[in-house]
Order: C-alpha cells, then structure tokens, then sequence
C-alpha cells in the first residue's frame, strides 16, 4: 500500500485554510490557467476530525461510541481510505499527534506521505482564536495554555466531528515535531512575508506544481483580502456560527494593537521555549 495522505496540520487559525485554498488554486491552474477559486468548495481531502469520513472509513457508524473508542479506531480508519486513494489527498488536521488510548499514533505512519505543519505567532493566535470562538482573548490564552484541551469533547452532543485534544499550543507543536512522520513546517509570518518562496517549498513538499509563474499565479488567486471578500459576498461554510468572520485581518502583529501588556506575558510565560525555537520575540 503505498502513501498518498498529506496531513496539512496546525493549531486553529494559523493559516491552515489559506493553505488549502493555495492548494486548490494551484492544482486549478494546472488543469485551466483561467480557472478561479470557489472557498466553499476547497475539496483537498476531508478534515481528519470529520465523523462522516472516519465512519466511512470504518464502513459502520459510531455514533454510539465513546470518544476513546472512536480514537482507537481511526488509525484503521485512515489506513481503509489511505488504501483507496489513487492519488495524494491533503487533509486538514486540528488534533494534535497523539496516541490512541490503546497506545497506537492516530495518524499511522503507513498511510502518511507527510505532514505540513503550519505555525503562528502565539500572541497573534490568541486573538484569531478569540474571535473564531467568540471568547474573549482571556479566555482565548487560557485555552492555549490549557495541558488538556480538546475541541468537540463535550458527551452531550452529537458534533459533525470528533473529539480533537489541542493539547497546550507549545505541546502542539512538539508532538507534531515528534511525531516520527516526514514533516515539513513553515511560520505563517513567512507565507506572509515570503509568500513566493514560502509556498514553493510548501509545493514541493506537496508534490504539487511549484513552478514559480504557477504558484504566482496561485497566490493571487487565494490573496488573503480576496478570500475575504469571497466570504462577505458568498459567505464561507466552515465560518463557526458564533464568529461574526472566518476572514478577519490575516495580519503579522495584530496583537500589539489589541493585547494588554498583561495578556502578553502570559502568553510568553507559557510558551517561552517554544516561540524562542521558532524564533519569535519573546523581549519587548
């Protein structure tokens, strides 16, 4: 069986669906230089959390399963549709890599081709976060410091998807870089600040076309205030219905017109080592 899942893994708001609309611009161009972008329909491949998917790839429903139940069966989940796949799918992923209750790694490494792992500033995730989940920033930092926080966990309800642990940011971030899989990461700041450079790596890590007049045109194709206005004419189907945008401000440094001095030591005192890995300021 050979390997054909990317898995295009972050924390929330980091920039993981500006990397599928990338994706899909890129793979579109190659098939028609004059085609466009629809964000609605950005079909790289399934989220992994997606309850339909993994129970499809079960071929039973697990509705009436437990969350550590359904964690011990994806792994064979992704294995099924990993061995249907005639070509490479690119999966966005939430959930931090870890290990089942049974001890196995939720994303098994005989059906992954690779793992992009994008990164952003915590201080400017924190208010992404805030407004995605219509929290107050507070609240926001909490979470990321937060050993065991998961999304969709809750047993009262029946979500659209699984239970995902986010872990603390610092520890998402690890355990992807631990994971033992062929990981690439790049820093949002760089998509940003490099953008042709930075998705040309992130195209050939993909496999995708990364000729430089291709990946140009890609870029302007899914620029962020595009993508915006996208949202506020068609609206976008994977904005939270708490958040009043999916598409806010995509900027680098938001948090210094938005954080108090105190949020951002906080954030800092959680996730010093880490942001001096990646190399964010951690000295204001």
């Amino acid at each position: 069986m050979s390997e054909q899942i990317f898995w295009l893994a972050s924390y929330p708001k980091s920039g993981n669906t500006w990397t599928r609309s990338f994706i899909k611009a890129v793979l579109g161009i190659e098939e028609d230089p004059e085609s466009d972008i629809d964000i609605n329909h950005l079909a790289t491949g399934q989220i992994a959390s997606s309850r339909e998917w993994v129970s499809a790839g079960l071929g039973f429903d697990i509705s009436e399963l437990s969350h550590d139940e359904v964690d011990n069966l994806r792994p064979a989940a992704y294995r099924f549709l990993n061995s249907r796949m005639q070509e490479p799918g690119y999966h966005k992923v939430h959930d931090a890599f870890t290990l089942t209750p049974k001890g196995e790694p939720l994303f098994p490494h005989e059906a992954t081709r690779g793992a992009l792992y994008i990164v952003r500033n915590p201080l400017d995730v924190a208010v992404s976060f805030a407004n995605h989940m219509n929290s107050s920033i507070d609240k926001s930092l909490k979470r990321m410091g937060q050993a065991d926080f998961s999304l969709c966990g809750q047993d009262r309800c029946q979500a659209n998807q699984l239970r995902q642990w986010l872990f603390s940011w610092s520890e998402h971030v690890r355990s992807w870089q631990q994971s033992g899989l062929p990981v690439k990461l790049v820093r949002y700041e760089d998509m940003r600040q490099e953008p042709l450079t930075t998705f040309t790596g992130i195209a050939e890590f993909l496999g995708l076309p990364s000729d430089a007049q291709q990946v140009s045109a890609a870029l302007k194709l899914c620029d962020f205030e595009r993508l915006k206005e996208k949202e506020q004419t068609s609206g976008f189907r994977e904005k939270p219905a708490r958040a009043n945008s999916f598409f806010r401000k995509g900027m680098v440094g938001d948090w210094k017109g938005t954080l108090t001095e105190e949020q951002v030591a906080a954030i800092i005192s959680d996730h010093r080592s880490m942001m001096i890995k990646l190399g964010y300021e951690v000295d204001f």
